[in-house]
């Protein structure tokens, strides 16, 4: 079913690359993830993202954009049973995914395999769930990072916001959830390419801290729903005296979900 696992990419993994890395610890160190020094890291939209997915033992989800394997990683390990495939186009990134899974112990459940999101040949809604982090920068409207990962990964070059959100609806079975993290100022563009295809929004904003604008928001609806937008409350990721909220912190390190239901 869906995406099958591809170590043709290894192939073209530059050796240095995989030696300039770190191994961070995620939701409390039940998860371990070696990851690029100077490139492109998971934050805490990306654990977020995870764990807003309402997935159930047995369901599949799909993951664009899957880098390191983070939130597939996340997801996995909070909910068992439940199977994870992500694609990328980088094969730096996947061979870092590839690692990252077998150390977590997550090889029946977390698989990936280079692909881009424009490339829509296979089977039409497959997956229960998809989630996806696009790159928050349109091509030629900013400074490209120096980093070539962290560029692809914040700049749209090998697809548009318009195009991720097609593969979103594409790829999710009827009724199935996307999930979105994205940045907050650009919300009516991906409620306008989810229009009519995807509905009873949730929308969750991530606030730097109470009292200042989100910058980041989850964006979660179903596929053939047609309920209206909902905004909820919003989620405080910093205290003013701790480091993180207590909110914060049950997801980010005791690993609970984030439900936007």
């Amino acid at each position: 079913m869906g995406i099958q696992p591809d170590s043709s990419d290894l192939d073209a993994v530059d050796p240095a690359f995989l030696d300039d890395t770190t191994i961070d610890d995620f939701l409390g160190g039940a998860i371990r993830l070696r990851q690029p020094k100077d490139g492109y890291r998971v934050s805490m939209d990306t654990v977020m993202l995870a764990a807003t997915v309402p997935a159930k033992s047995g369901e599949v989800v799909l993951e664009g954009g899957v880098g390191s394997a983070g939130a597939a990683l996340c997801l996995a390990r909070r909910l068992p049973g439940v199977r994870v495939q992500g694609i990328d186009i980088q094969p730096n990134m996947l061979a870092l995914a590839r690692q990252n899974i077998a150390c977590n112990d997550l090889l029946d459940f977390v698989s990936v395999q280079n692909q881009c999101v424009t490339d829509l040949s296979g089977p039409e809604a497959t997956f229960d769930h998809v989630m996806v982090n696009p790159p928050y920068l349109d091509k030629g409207k900013a400074i490209c990072p120096p980093d070539k990962g962290k560029g692809l990964a914040h700049m749209s070059s090998a697809a548009t916001l318009k195009e991720w959100m097609k593969f979103c609806i594409y790829r999710v079975k009827n009724r199935g959830t996307v999930s979105i993290v994205y940045r907050a100022d650009r919300i009516d563009e991906v409620i306008a390419h989810l229009y009519r295809r995807v509905g009873d929004l949730k929308i969750l904003p991530l606030w730097p801290r109470q009292g200042v604008p989100a910058k980041r928001v989850i964006i979660q609806g179903r596929k053939g729903v047609h309920g209206a937008a909902s905004l909820l409350p919003g989620l405080a990721l910093h205290g003013e005296v701790d480091r993180y909220t207590a909110e914060a912190r049950r997801v980010l390190w005791d690993g609970e979900a984030l439900p936007l239901g």
